[in-house]
């Protein structure tokens, strides 16, 4: 499969590849032809584009485009196990990407290094010098799309792989496909992503779906709703349209249910016409949850937490997450000022905490320490289940 040689930086990526190649899954399927978007915005700087494509308040919108039937849980992007060595040919070509091994964007590094070519060795060598911090930032401009959804599970792939825990999808989005959303939405799930919406970004239509998918979200950005296209329809009465969306906004509403979103962000979704946008305030963001910590993961993670560092801990996470809420998350707060008072925060709490650091909240900014030696590789993942 492999003919040309190896780097000495790619040697100890790829011994771990092949020692989990034993628990690959099936190939992952073809991109849709029909879910291509087209180019990206233009960008200025890294900055959104000023010019919106629809909506009559200015807002940016790319729209939530159905073409087909929403993939169900469980189909080959959302399980678990780890892919093949041998990807197929992939590009990202609706936006653009780049991988930051730093939590904080608000350095010399910035964004961190573009990534364009999906290939097996392109993410692997992307991702290297995340390993030893544990910590990778995907941060991604453009439209939802199929390349989108392999964009995010071959680096969530390569993570596993790598042991990098802390993932972080910093997101700008003004929307694409619904079934794109809804699949990679569920790979997220699985993988364990915190989302951030930055000051400078968006989060409109189909991306609402991707967003509430995070483990947990932080919004600074704008985030916005509107009714679904039916790109495929046939419909030529307002009644057929309708029943045609209802099976769309069944699944839908089945998805953001298993994701502990409020089935309403649906509803709401019907009732705006694609040509608007309907911004949702901080307060409707928390009431539909859409922001911080997402309910259906936080309920998975208190029993684990308690077994693993105490009924005290999970205490104390908790009191700071309220505290958080309450005192982080002012109106027109820059995301990095809220990481910063929570930073400052959570001392008062015990955190991070010495028995369990890796779960104690942000601690994607605990970066590991120096050390002379190359990092660890994970265990032989002979089993066939995930690091």
């Amino acid at each position: 499969m492999l003919s040309r040689p190896l780097r000495p930086s790619r040697i100890a990526p790829l011994l771990l590849a092949v020692a989990a190649l034993a628990g690959c899954r099936e190939t992952a399927p073809e991109l849709a032809p029909d879910a291509q978007a087209q180019a990206p915005e233009a960008r200025t700087e890294g900055r959104p584009s000023p010019q919106a494509a629809g909506g009559d308040n200015g807002e940016r919108s790319d729209g939530a485009l159905s073409t087909g039937p929403a993939p169900k849980e469980g189909d080959a992007a959302a399980t678990d196990n780890l892919l093949p060595t041998d990807w197929p040919a992939a590009k990202v070509t609706s936006g653009k990407a780049w991988i930051s091994c730093q939590a904080d964007y608000n350095t010399e590094e910035g964004d961190g290094i573009p990534l364009e070519s999906l290939a097996f060795f392109s993410v692997v060598d992307a991702l290297s010098p995340c390993q030893k911090g544990g910590v990778v930032r995907l941060r991604y401009q453009g439209k939802i799309a199929a390349d989108f959804t392999e964009l995010v599970v071959r680096v969530s792939d390569i993570a596993q792989r790598m042991d990098i825990g802390k993932r972080i999808l910093d997101l700008d989005s003004a929307g694409g496909q619904v079934e794109d959303a809804l699949k990679v939405g569920d790979a997220i799930g699985t993988r364990h992503w915190t989302i951030w919406v930055r000051e400078d970004s968006v989060c409109h239509s189909a991306c609402v779906f991707v967003l509430g998918a995070g483990d947990n979200r932080m919004i600074s950005g704008k985030v916005g709703v509107h009714r679904i296209i039916r790109m495929s329809s046939t419909a030529t009465t307002r009644s057929q349209l309708s029943e045609e969306l209802r099976g769309v906004y069944g699944r839908v509403k089945d998805y953001l249910e298993r994701n502990g979103v409020a089935v309403a962000v649906a509803d709401l979704m019907m009732t705006v016409p694609n040509r608007r946008l309907r911004l949702l305030s901080a307060n409707e963001l928390q009431e539909y949850g859409l922001d911080g910590t997402n309910a259906a993961q936080d309920d998975l993670d208190r029993l684990q937490l308690m077994r693993r560092c105490g009924d005290d801990f999970v205490m104390r996470r908790d009191a700071f997450l309220r505290n958080f809420d309450g005192k982080c998350k002012t109106a027109g707060a820059g995301l990095d000022d809220m990481q910063a008072c929570g930073l400052a925060l959570r001392t008062k709490f015990g955190f991070p905490d010495a028995k369990c650091p890796a779960d104690s909240p942000l601690s994607e900014f605990d970066r590991i320490a120096d050390s002379d030696g190359e990092p660890a590789l994970p265990p032989d993942n002979t089993s066939g289940t995930s690091p």
